[in-house]
């Protein structure tokens, strides 16, 4: 894995594979190499937690769901 390797965000992998982005979420949320990049909630503004996928760890997911199918 390298730092200028291409990163997704879960809806573009929701996208891509045809499932919704909450599910992609579940799949990745605390897989390692993924980047969590989190807000906490705040009196005024609710919390946001964005993850940053690396091409490598979609390809091994994808390809253990693929071969679990």
């Amino acid at each position: 894995m390298s730092a200028f390797e291409k990163h997704y965000d879960s809806m573009e992998l929701a996208k891509m594979w045809h499932l919704s982005d909450d599910t992609v979420r579940v799949l990745f949320s605390n897989l390692p190499g993924v980047l969590k990049l989190n807000r906490p909630e705040t009196r005024n503004k609710r919390g946001y937690l964005t993850l940053r996928i690396p091409e490598s760890v979609a390809a091994k997911v994808h390809a253990e769901l693929v071969k679990a199918a």
